[in-house]
């Protein structure tokens, strides 16, 4: 993602126009395991055990590379620290890394 290093914005706490520096920030937390309609929630409630064809929660044919993610970029998140009281409190949420900010 093509950023600038600093950027002149407005600091809510300085209430004025300042020099701020761009920092990109995780966009929050992974997907967990226990998500419903996973399979090792499933696996839990005793679906897909014994004897016979598995069906659903059986072995799957391999996935090819094309057919695996449908996104082609990451959204991001960007934080923007002020540096002249250090503080850093407005940040950009969920812009797509293919976009070139330019501010």
């Amino acid at each position: 993602m093509k950023i600038p290093k600093t950027t002149k914005r407005f600091c809510p706490y300085c209430k004025a126009k300042t020099e701020q520096k761009i920092k990109i920030v995780s966009t929050g937390a992974k997907r967990g395991t226990l998500t419903r309609g996973s399979i090792s929630r499933a696996k839990l409630r005793g679906l897909g055990r014994g004897i016979g064809n598995k069906g659903k929660w059986g072995s799957k044919p391999a996935v090819s590379k094309f057919k695996r993610k449908s996104k082609t970029t990451k959204k991001t998140n960007i934080m923007y620290t002020c540096m002249t009281c250090n503080k850093s409190k407005y940040q950009k949420k969920g812009q797509r890394t293919g976009k070139v900010i330019q501010e």
